[in-house]
């Protein structure tokens, strides 16, 4: 068991950045992959970044290449996004998620444990 705490988000305006952190507590953090997702309203939860326990392989969703940045350090358990070049359609709310599988790290069902999810939002 693990349990995920997101924090960070806020309001910011379009070209601007935020760094999301994402703090792992309970079973020892290195075991698990760990991602970002989002969701819009009225849209379904999409993936964002991945990056797996060894921190030896990054993946990002085509939207978010270039611009966000995921890294983790497994001496404080804790992941992070860090979003450059915000867009008004990167508005969400913003979940870390964990997994002990080493594959599919771009597929929600893959994930186990889930925070609560923290609002970002990008004004025009």
């Amino acid at each position: 068991q693990v349990q995920l705490v997101e924090s960070g988000g806020g309001l910011v305006q379009a070209g601007g950045s935020l760094r999301l952190s994402c703090a792992g507590s309970g079973r020892t953090f290195t075991i698990y992959a760990m991602a970002w997702f989002r969701q819009a309203p009225g849209k379904e939860r999409e993936f964002v970044a991945a990056i797996t326990r060894s921190e030896s392989s990054t993946y990002y969703a085509d939207s978010v290449k270039g611009r966000f940045t995921i890294s983790r350090d497994n001496a404080k358990n804790t992941v992070a996004l860090q979003m450059n070049s915000l867009k008004p359609e990167d508005t969400a709310v913003y979940y870390c998620a964990a997994t002990p599988r080493g594959t599919g790290l771009r597929v929600g069902a893959t994930y186990d444990y889930w925070g609560q999810g923290t609002q970002v939002t990008v004004s025009s």
